[in-house]
């Protein structure tokens, strides 16, 4: 029996003491419990001086830097006092409103690594083609993306502007199909490094939180080729607020369903993740994507992104690409969903295809945790607002 009194701090729910998600709020840096926040700055004469100073800074970064030794000590001990019978001196609980981005985005990475996504986007995009390139099943795909557009979960997005094709030629406005990607992010930190292999690679993650990558697909459409995603990407990627350390998800690792791959990606223990992912749309559940089924894995995406010389540093933001499984309810895209917009998704009662000023979207996830319990990845949200509206 935990002091912790919130209905929702239990083995069989998603935020309970198997997951312990980090984030920061105007207390300071917190951990969720329930549907609450432990804040960890007045606990921090519980942690000793290393662990203290590092509970007691003003976001993450400090923590991240201090790699995998300090943040398995630290679970350990959130653990600990999380579990505890008797309140330790100076807890208390606080509600979950305003969290912040909880560290300073060093890079973002955004990958391309589910085929049943990639094979979808292909088919819609290149109809008389193939539909994945010769290099796909090969080389985890990505593009760099722009870490000052990285916003945390509730804030609202403005529809983007930019070229679109028309029959007369190309013109300027705002986006006319505005689209989600349902990924999910890995926060890295550790040493920074270089040329890292899959099995190094987990040294230097942090925790998992939930990305929702905004797309602008009309403007994609026209400026991808040749050197891929510009504008139609760089407005706006939302990530969850609470990150989920890695080490919770020690029971739902998986192997990616990929064949053989060239040396440098071989994993000795895969790193498929068991991640069932939830997308609502105005309230309404509309996907269930299949982590399970991504074709590379965060180990073999960091392993590729760092083996030309590149650094992995504290604060890198790695996201894997849409998810997307087999069926139609599993598609992690209203692109995929609507298939271009010919096949549009009934949202109570109404015919959709892509998105509207002032919908919002929300996307969950939970794996498998240990002795049957429920790991929860916090949600992502975001409203959808017009482009003259700041």
């Amino acid at each position: 029996m935990s002091w912790i009194d919130d209905p929702q701090f239990r083995a069989d729910a998603p935020f309970g003491p198997q997951t312990l998600p980090y984030g920061v709020i105007p207390a300071g840096i917190a951990v969720r419990v329930g549907d609450q926040a432990l804040p960890l700055r007045p606990l921090a004469d519980h942690f000793g001086p290393r662990l203290g100073e590092l509970v007691a800074a003003d976001s993450l970064d400090p923590l991240l830097a201090a790699g995998r030794p300090v943040w398995s000590e630290l679970r350990a001990r959130v653990v600990e006092l999380a579990t505890a019978v008797s309140a330790p001196r100076g807890a208390s609980l606080v509600g979950l409103d305003d969290a912040v981005l909880p560290f300073r985005v060093a890079d973002y990475v955004d990958f391309y690594s589910s085929r049943h996504h990639a094979e979808n986007v292909g088919r819609i995009f290149r109809p008389d083609g193939d539909p994945l390139l010769p290099n796909w099943t090969h080389i985890p795909i990505g593009y760099h993306g722009r870490a000052g557009t990285v916003v945390v979960s509730g804030t609202d997005v403005v529809r983007p502007s930019g070229q679109r094709k028309t029959p007369e030629g190309p013109v300027f406005g705002p986006s006319q199909r505005l689209d989600i990607e349902a990924e999910v992010g890995f926060v890295c930190g550790g040493p920074v490094r270089s040329r890292l292999t899959p099995s190094q690679a987990a040294d230097h993650v942090f925790g998992v939180a939930l990305v929702n990558d905004w797309s602008a697909r009309d403007i994609q459409a026209w400026e991808y080729v040749p050197l891929g995603p510009f504008l139609g990407k760089s407005f706006a990627t939302s990530v969850a607020a609470w990150i989920t350390p890695l080490e919770a998800f020690a029971v739902a690792r998986v192997a990616p369903p990929h064949g053989d791959v060239l040396p440098y990606l071989v994993e000795e223990k895969p790193w498929g993740l068991d991640l069932a992912l939830e997308v609502e749309w105005n309230g309404v559940r509309v996907s269930r994507p299949p982590f399970r089924e991504m074709f590379f894995s965060f180990a073999q995406q960091l392993a590729h992104l760092s083996s030309n010389g590149a650094t992995v540093r504290p604060g890198d933001l790695i996201a894997s690409g849409t998810v997307s499984g087999p069926s139609r309810d599993e598609r992690g895209s209203f692109l995929e969903l609507s298939w271009g917009g010919t096949e549009p998704i009934a949202l109570d009662g109404v015919e959709r295809t892509f998105l509207e000023d002032g919908d919002t979207v929300r996307i969950t996830a939970t794996a498998p945790g240990e002795d049957g319990s429920l790991v929860g990845l916090a949600e992502v949200v975001g409203t959808v607002r017009p482009v003259d509206e700041r």
